[in-house]
């Protein structure tokens, strides 16, 4: 496990091996001398990865007092895989939620409340994360979050009948007709420099399978939206040509969940996380971590009954 020292932070970053054998990158950023206020996990963007261009934000969250910890999925980042390509989503959640439920369990983190912080396609894994185990999580940060993709970046009907039949024959063929997705996502030039030097960042047209299961689990989740149940909010900029926020619209209406937020920015686009101008991203982050304070304030009925059955246990003995 590699470790270094930032300022009031500590960062660290290990190999883990997944159920099928695969290596896959972690990294976590700690608040140094001082208990967390709660556990952040983060589900990055297709094509994306956690520990160069989620660093900025992890590095926020670390500042405000939280404990964050990233995975790079299979195909992504530092991790094994062919890059840019998901073999199933299945897949992806089930190792996320290994990962994140790993370090939830351990006994110093037990009794701290537990967020899933998702972005495009990761806001996806978070919503899938949540459908696994309903009652788990304690909330979730959705920026941009993928429940439909935008027609702008969409192929055609007919194009999308074409590729799915092909993906029984040439799934990793990077063939997915598309705009090039970091020059609508990203507002600043320089980010998009640095997303396009980044060599853990996948760059090409869209494998067939990934944009295959892209579009399966979008299309799954828009049906589903009333499913949801946790607390949650959601952050969307009004001029966001990859994720439609008429989806993160419909999901704040549809869902079930009784604490429910919607932020809309205005001018903004799709990397609101670091994409965007800094007064913009600091914007951002005030009602970010303004929402998650707010909720670790109140306290969680989910910790107080598991610590009343710990008590309860040591009574019996």
């Amino acid at each position: 496990m590699a470790a270094q020292q930032l300022d009031g932070l500590t960062y660290e970053e290990e190999f883990i091996l997944n159920s099928r054998g695969m290596n896959l990158f972690t990294c976590k950023w700690l608040p140094k001398d001082k208990e967390p206020k709660a556990l952040i996990f983060i589900c990055h963007g297709y094509a994306m990865e956690c520990s160069i261009t989620m660093n900025s934000t992890a590095v926020r969250l670390a500042k405000a007092g939280f404990a964050v910890y990233g995975i790079d999925y299979e195909g992504h980042g530092k991790s094994d895989g062919l890059q840019g390509y998901i073999t199933s989503f299945d897949f992806v959640v089930d190792d996320c939620s290994n990962f994140f439920t790993d370090i939830s369990e351990r006994k110093e983190n037990r009794n701290k409340m537990r967020y899933l912080l998702g972005e495009s396609m990761g806001g996806a894994v978070a919503l899938l994360l949540h459908r696994k185990k309903p009652d788990y999580w304690d909330g979730a940060v959705l920026v941009a979050p993928m429940c439909k993709i935008a027609d702008d970046v969409k192929p055609s009907p007919l194009v999308v009948s074409i590729l799915t039949k092909l993906c029984n024959f040439i799934p990793t063929w990077k063939i997915v007709p598309t705009q090039d997705i970091i020059d609508v996502a990203f507002k600043v030039p320089e980010i998009r420099h640095q997303i396009r030097t980044n060599p853990y960042c996948y760059k090409g047209k869209p494998r067939l399978n990934t944009g295959h299961e892209l579009l399966r689990i979008s299309l799954d989740l828009e049906q589903r939206l009333d499913e949801v149940s946790l607390p949650f909010i959601i952050l969307h900029g009004e001029e966001d040509r990859v994720t439609d926020m008429s989806a993160s619209e419909q999901l704040y209406e549809k869902a079930s969940s009784w604490d429910k937020s919607l932020k809309r920015y205005p001018e903004m686009w799709h990397g609101l996380l670091y994409g965007e101008t800094d007064e913009n991203i600091d914007v951002v982050f005030g009602d970010i971590i303004a929402w998650l304070d707010e909720r670790c304030a109140l306290g969680n009925s989910r910790i107080e009954k598991q610590l009343k059955a710990e008590y309860d246990d040591l009574q019996t003995k």
